[in-house]
């Protein structure tokens, strides 16, 4: 089991927060509302000098999602939408995150290290054939190192449906949990219409870095979806 949290980086970001307002955040239970939309907010307009201080804000919590905390990632992708304009409401809701890292400082992401089991997935097989991707074959570079060391079992690649949806686009967020094993190594939130391509892409990048590693991939990426669109 690994466990890590990211408590110094989350000091330094409630530090920073207590430096602008001379106050420590308000402890939230959850970094956003449920059923809030921030793309309806009408609340005024920031002036320059908030703006800054909303944009600083923002920023900063993306460090901690990058070194584990992805239990922000969809509300501080969601805001860091309206960096350019902001309004009070959309600080206020920056603020919340602050305050949600502030109770669940000393939370901890464990994951299993040991090789997945993903023998009672049901693999579906399709014919290519009569496509652009006909006898398409992984490239297997001819100045890759001699594998030292065990193979990485399986590469698990989750497409997940988020549950926040933009009421003005009707558009949809996604994330994408890349792993090698059970150890989650690479997280992505995007819409969904872009998570599926560059969920391809990345898998065919690490696969390259892995065999230029030493660490031949054994087999195929297992993809999993969660709703139908991932899947056809």
């Amino acid at each position: 089991m690994l466990c890590y949290a990211p408590k110094k980086c989350i000091k330094k970001i409630l530090k920073n927060c207590h430096r602008i307002y001379g106050t420590w955040p308000k402890p939230a239970t959850s970094p956003l509302v449920s059923g809030d939309h921030p793309e309806l907010d009408t609340s005024e307009l920031l002036n320059e000098d908030d703006q800054k201080i909303c944009q600083s804000l923002i920023g900063a919590p993306q460090w901690a999602i990058q070194i584990g905390r992805f239990d922000i990632q969809t509300a501080v992708i969601s805001l860091s939408r309206f960096r350019a304009v902001p309004r009070q409401g959309h600080l206020d809701r920056i603020k919340r995150i602050h305050g949600y890292l502030s109770k669940m400082r000393h939370a901890t992401i464990k994951t299993r290290t040991d090789a997945p089991d993903c023998s009672n997935i049901p693999v579906k097989l399709c014919d290519w054939e009569c496509s652009c991707c006909a006898d398409t074959k992984e490239e297997i570079p001819l100045d890759a190192p001699a594998p030292k060391g065990k193979p990485v079992t399986m590469l698990t690649c989750a497409t997940i449906l988020s549950v926040v949806s933009q009421l003005e686009t009707f558009s949809t967020n996604s994330t994408r949990l890349l792993s090698i094993g059970v150890l989650s190594c690479n997280r992505l939130l995007r819409w969904q219409h872009l998570v599926r391509r560059t969920c391809t892409e990345q898998v065919i990048d690490l696969h390259l870095a892995l065999r230029y590693l030493g660490v031949p991939p054994d087999g195929p990426t297992m993809v999993i979806g969660d709703n139908e669109s991932v899947i056809n």
